[in-house]
């Protein structure tokens, strides 16, 4: 099955690829497809799932299409994903359109939500405790936070307290995506704890001598 879906990811790379570069990462048992770290589509079990948006809505409604569905301590949950058949693989350009509108509903959904939190204690992850050393280290807002990132953000945060570990790395992180930190792809997760462990393992050193 992860043969199918690796010719189907990279099928859509390839058909969509006018969108700008198309990335992938592992995402909720199967791999989201993004540009510029917007995430509008989702391939699971060798199918390509558009990320549903007003404009396209009713597209997916009168053909019925398929939502995405992933287990969630066994039970099945349907996400906002409609999958791409047959016929709509058939007209490349209407493939092409709906992406395209995806895309950009899932963008400006982004923006506005980074807009709208004001607060970092407002944005996943994040507790009041974490805003207030943010701020202490220059970072007031989550439009600063995104500007700097998770590791400077943390560095900046480490500089000052050493007892700030991993978990305060990836709910930055997380805060940044808008998402849980719970629900970071692995290969994110996993990145960012080996630089987080290189970067203690240079501190020990640096103390030691």
């Amino acid at each position: 099955m992860k043969d199918v879906t690796f010719r189907r990811i990279h099928k859509s790379q390839k058909y969509l690829s006018s969108l700008g570069k198309i990335g992938c990462r592992p995402l909720f048992g199967g791999y989201s497809l993004t540009v510029d770290g917007i995430v509008f589509a989702m391939v699971a079990e060798g199918e390509l799932y558009l990320r549903a948006c007003e404009q396209c809505a009713d597209y997916f409604a009168q053909k019925s299409a398929q939502p995405l569905r992933y287990n969630k301590r066994g039970l099945p949950v349907a996400l906002n994903y409609y999958r791409v058949d047959e016929e709509l693989w058939q007209d490349p350009d209407k493939l092409i359109q709906l992406s395209s509108l995806a895309l950009r509903s899932a963008r400006r959904e982004k923006n506005q939500s980074m807009g709208r939190s004001r607060r970092l204690k407002d944005l996943p992850n994040l507790s009041l405790n974490i805003e207030v050393m943010l701020r202490d280290v220059g970072i007031g807002d989550p439009q600063t936070l995104q500007l700097f990132g998770a590791r400077r953000s943390w560095l900046k945060l480490r500089n000052t307290r050493r007892s700030v570990g991993i978990k305060v790395l990836l709910a930055l992180e997380g805060a940044i995506h808008g998402v849980h930190e719970a629900v970071l792809p692995a290969d994110v997760r996993n990145e960012l704890t080996e630089w987080w462990r290189r970067y203690e393992q240079r501190q020990h050193l640096y103390r030691e001598h």
